[in-house]
């Protein structure tokens, strides 16, 4: 058993993260103990415990998804291909996210090089602003 700032130096957490995922039901009394001083001792389940939890954020899940991630993952309900199908759901949104955050490089990358054009070599800007006024009809 651990003091709760042992736990958040162990996972580089701060005790605020440690006691928001207690409020939100993601760590419950297989991880937590209370004493009769109400001081939370920590068990290694914790640990493990919060390993999952950073993993499941790694991935870009949301508190709700998250919750839902652990609930499953603790009631052992859902079968091989219900997470298979999870997997790839939570891929296919990463992919799309990935896409409008390449476009914003995009859209960027453009932007710097008109701006710096502007400095060194204005008709050049000029024209580049030209051609994408041409090709944005939309």
């Amino acid at each position: 058993m651990m003091k709760i700032q042992e736990l958040a130096d162990r996972m580089g957490l701060t005790i605020h993260t440690i006691r928001f995922y207690e409020k939100e039901g993601l760590l419950d009394e297989r991880h937590v103990r209370r004493e009769s001083n109400n001081y939370r001792n920590y068990s290694e389940e914790a640990v493990q415990r919060l390993k999952l939890v950073k993993k499941f954020q790694s991935i870009g899940c949301s508190l709700a998804e998250l919750k839902e991630a652990l609930q499953d993952h603790d009631s052992n309900a859902n079968t091989n291909q219900q997470i298979i199908d999870w997997i790839r759901s939570k891929k296919k949104e990463i992919e799309r996210k990935k896409e409008e955050y390449d476009q914003m490089l995009n859209t960027l990358n453009w932007m710097l090089e008109y701006r710096t054009l502007l400095m060194t070599d204005p008709q050049q800007a000029q024209e580049m602003m030209k051609s994408w006024q041409a090709g944005s009809s939309d």
